[in-house]
């Protein structure tokens, strides 16, 4: 019955966990603990790796393919470049909002961290050509990320471990960062 379980697809896993969530009691409380406990599960390193890999996998064929005239007026290849890096970093901007929906600030903190790496490593490591065309997005994108994540109330302990995370991890940025990071 065991190798029944690891051949479900993730949407039939999803659905046996929704089934068992929905017996209530014990079951209940055992599938949230263990939501929470995946959640927990953090590595910094391989968020910024996720980020990294998204944003350097984007093609500058894609940026050249979305500018230039339609029937919406013009979009210029910096602002069809904006779109597809945005359109890259949300799935991670959702997920440190979920974070902070759980009431999970420590981990949202640690995702945001981990965001903001890969950001920054995309920017001083990539070798892409369609780079060349994202000069400051991604320094911006950080920049937003940080701003919505101390709007969402950060304490004064945490705010600081942002900063010098942001100092020790990404110097080139800290500047930029820790004068417009969500200090309006």
């Amino acid at each position: 019955m065991y190798d029944a379980i690891k051949k479900l697809t993730p949407e039939q896993a999803l659905e046996v966990v929704m089934r068992l969530s929905d017996e209530g009691g014990a079951i209940r409380e055992a599938v949230a603990a263990e939501a929470r406990n995946v959640l927990s599960e953090i590595d910094l390193d391989e968020i910024a790796d996720d980020v990294f890999f998204v944003l350097d996998t984007i093609d500058v064929q894609d940026c050249w393919d979305r500018a230039g005239g339609s029937r919406d007026g013009y979009t210029s290849p910096e602002e069809a470049a904006v779109e597809l890096i945005e359109e890259e970093l949300q799935p991670f901007f959702d997920q440190a909002e979920r974070y902070h929906e759980l009431g999970m600030t420590e981990e949202e903190a640690m995702y945001c961290s981990g965001v903001i790496l890969g950001i920054y490593r995309y920017e001083r490591e990539s070798k892409s050509e369609f780079l060349e065309w994202a000069v400051d997005i991604p320094v911006e994108c950080a920049g937003a990320l940080l701003t919505e994540w101390r709007k969402r109330g950060q304490d004064s302990i945490s705010a600081a471990a942002m900063d010098e995370f942001i100092r020790d991890r990404c110097p080139k940025w800290a500047r930029y960062l820790l004068r417009t990071g969500g200090r309006s």
